[in-house]
């Protein structure tokens, strides 16, 4: 598959931001049915969509950095923005989300609790759609495979293997990487038939780790609706995030022992970065699960049920 849509003079349109965009565009109306059923204005929804916007954004992508490449500080402080280029991690939108909701609860008088446990549905959407995108970019590929639905991703530079004759079932044959001027990494595949000479490189079959995770996010968004729809406003406080740190990050330790390290520094060590980053959301799940409950004074959070007020049409200032 081609990362780019199509050339639009010179903007370029690609799936994984366009797969990324849609998570905000398909959650919104589901969060607006969440609202609403709780008789809290869908006003809201807009106006926390921007504050989860920006935090998705800046946490995944410092989170990228800090995780994966800080050297990138010290080298090129520049391409920190340059999100065009690749490079966002989950881990750090799974602090920046929070910390994005904290903000929009503090300024706006919600229970941040109240506010994360909702908003972990529009997320898991969202971390589907982006698991798309990742396989449309040919990155985050799991090892090699012989299942009947593994898949060749000769843009993957840099998991390419040296070629043997004969090609394994499935192998492409693929040019040597170059540098284009773009910053991007050239992959061209070869007719089969060409002789294999010295450092000619292949593509092998292998895991589709995306897909496995995309409709994993599918299955945990049926599980927290079907949970909060029981429930709605009486949801207990805290149990929609509890469930959804311990399940989503479960699958990610467990699903890391399919992927190809994406950094060298990983290669040789026991648990991978992912796995390493997925331990402490998984704690704090566990947490949050054992404490659902134990709050008698605020068992199910807080927020404005305003749908019967007039709508806020100016700047909103809390006291406090």
């Amino acid at each position: 598959m081609d990362p780019v849509i199509t050339q639009l003079g010179p903007l370029t349109l690609r799936w994984y931001g366009l797969l990324f965009m849609m998570g905000f565009v398909l959650g919104t109306p589901v969060f607006q049915h969440i609202f609403r059923t709780e008789r809290v204005s869908p006003h809201w929804v807009d106006v926390l969509t921007l504050y989860v916007l920006v935090g998705t954004v800046v946490g995944a992508r410092l989170g990228h950095v800090l995780f994966y490449e800080p050297e990138m500080l010290l080298t090129d402080p520049l391409e920190v923005f340059k999100i065009w280029h690749g490079g966002l991690a989950s881990h750090g939108a799974t602090v920046g989300i929070p910390l994005a909701c904290w903000l929009f609860a503090r300024r706006h008088q919600f229970d941040v609790l109240w506010v994360l446990d909702r908003i972990v549905l529009v997320v898991a959407i969202g971390g589907a759609l982006i698991r798309l995108g990742n396989f449309m970019n040919s990155e985050i590929g799991g090892y090699p495979s012989t299942v009947p639905w593994a898949v060749v991703f000769p843009r993957d530079t840099g998991h390419l293997l040296p070629a043997t004759r004969p090609l394994p079932a499935g192998t492409v044959l693929v040019a040597r990487p170059a540098l284009l001027p773009t910053g991007e990494v050239s992959s061209r595949v070869l007719p089969a038939t060409m002789p294999i000479g010295p450092g000619m490189l292949m593509a092998v079959p292998r895991h589709p780790t995306q897909l496995y995770e995309a409709l994993y996010c599918v299955l945990l968004v049926a599980l927290l609706y079907g949970v909060w729809n029981r429930t709605k406003e009486r949801t207990p406080r805290g149990l929609l995030l509890g469930l959804f740190l311990v399940l989503l990050f479960t699958q990610r330790f467990l699903g890391e022992i399919l992927k190809e390290a994406q950094v060298d520094f990983e290669k040789d060590n026991l648990l991978n970065q992912g796995q390493l980053l997925s331990l402490l959301p998984i704690l704090v799940g566990l947490w949050l699960l054992w404490r659902v409950g134990k709050d008698a004074q605020n068992p199910y959070g807080y927020a404005p049920r305003d749908t019967d007020e007039p709508l806020p049409t100016g700047q909103i200032v809390v006291n406090g």
